[in-house]
């Protein structure tokens, strides 16, 4: 084995994914944060990102987006300080599935 490259340690994934992450999905976030706080929290549709993403990264689709986890990014936002809910409806509801940022 080549002695540059090494198996990943389950303490760099999490690293390594954000570094993986295209800005522009960081970007879309802040900016949807940004608009949407009042009252200690902001608000938003899964879908709002998605579109959001979309707009200004053409060349990425709804699938790829989903596909590479790209919305996975809770864990990111809870380590610099925000309280972040992801609410998506059960198999048997119908409501659209949303993003919840706290102070």
């Amino acid at each position: 084995m080549n002695d540059s490259i090494k198996p990943i340690k389950p303490d760099e994934i999490g690293k390594i994914k954000v570094e993986n992450l295209p800005e522009i999905v960081i970007i879309s976030f802040n900016e949807l944060i940004t608009e949407r706080f009042h009252g200690g929290s902001a608000t938003f549709k899964q879908d709002e990102v998605v579109d959001r993403i979309i707009s200004k990264e053409p060349n990425l689709t709804q699938k790829e987006i989903f596909d590479k986890h790209y919305l996975d990014v809770e864990n990111m936002y809870r380590e610099i300080g925000w309280k972040v809910k992801y609410n998506k409806p059960a198999y048997n509801e119908t409501y659209p599935a949303t993003f919840t940022f706290e102070k």
